[in-house]
């Protein structure tokens, strides 16, 4: 297994997460035992769809190809889809988690606070910081062509937050121009976005992106998937299992809900050299929200 590098990502945004439920949210978009570069990034709150790191591929279209009805019938599609969404079995292929600290099974994991990544071969880890303040801000574990940017945020203890981010980030996708579909996954509801993206030659293409969204005891983890593995059944199944093993350690101080669990980097290892570059250019995010890259 090869440990990845971190990279630093420059913030867009200062404020942090927000308490307030009704706040529009943003952040965004990796470990094994390889080399690495820190990235700065914005502090995210789980709603907002801002700071997608870019994907492998973006799909081409004209400006003209992508109306505004079809936004609104994604919207209206989307509606319908909560409402329908029935549990789906779990897959053989998944663990039990994502775990709670208190439930998790013995494993050998990378520590990075308020998450513990299983290790995995050929994973590259890149940590999101915050350049501002030095605080690491998420951790995008990439594999194949694909990335998955994972964040955990405190939750209330009476009820999940996933169902009101989902929301929230549809409804941000869908005025920025692009489509969201709500559908039954491995996890429960998910969402699928298309961004769209002005490329170098002046027409617009469009970035896709899965949302996984988890809710856990006092804890909520959010997982954006891109890449070729948004294509790729046997990829993505491959990442669903390591969603499944990952670990959040919320701890048991008082937090506001929607609040980002912190997270550090990775203890000092063998092969792993942290190196800090310069904030990434803006459009290689993608649709405005914290993506895995």
């Amino acid at each position: 297994m090869t440990m990845g590098l971190f990279s630093r990502k420059k913030r867009n945004q200062a404020e942090e997460v927000e308490a307030a439920e009704s706040t529009e949210s943003t952040e965004s978009t990796e470990s094994t035992e390889s080399t690495g570069t820190v990235e700065e990034v914005d502090q995210l709150d789980p709603r907002d769809g801002r700071e997608l790191e870019e994907p492998e591929e973006l799909s081409e279209q004209d400006d003209d190809s992508e109306p505004q009805e079809a936004a609104a019938e994604s919207e209206e599609s989307d509606e319908e889809a909560e409402d329908d969404s029935a549990e789906v079995p779990r897959g053989e292929h998944l663990e039990d988690g994502p775990y709670d600290e208190a439930d998790a099974p013995d494993e050998d994991r990378i520590d990075l606070g308020g998450l513990q990544v299983p290790t995995v071969d050929g994973m590259e880890l890149r940590m999101e910081v915050d350049q501002r303040s030095g605080a690491v801000t998420g951790a995008n574990l990439v594999l194949g062509g694909s990335s998955l940017q994972v964040q955990a945020f405190a939750a209330p203890k009476t009820r999940g937050l996933w169902e009101d981010v989902r929301r929230s980030l549809r409804d941000s996708v869908v005025s920025q121009g692009g489509t969201a579909e709500t559908r039954s996954g491995a996890f429960g509801t998910e969402l699928i976005t298309r961004l769209p993206v002005k490329r170098a030659d002046g027409r617009t293409g469009y970035r896709p992106a899965r949302f996984i969204g988890v809710d856990g005891r006092r804890w909520f983890l959010r997982a954006i998937l891109t890449g070729k593995a948004l294509g790729d059944p046997e990829q993505s199944r491959r990442f669903e299992t390591l969603v499944s093993r990952l670990v959040v350690v919320r701890g048991t101080g008082a937090m506001a809900p929607q609040e980002l669990i912190g997270l550090h980097l990775p203890g000092e290892r063998p092969g792993l050299d942290q190196i800090r570059s310069g904030p990434l250019d803006p459009l290689a995010r993608g649709p405005e929200i914290t993506e895995v890259g």
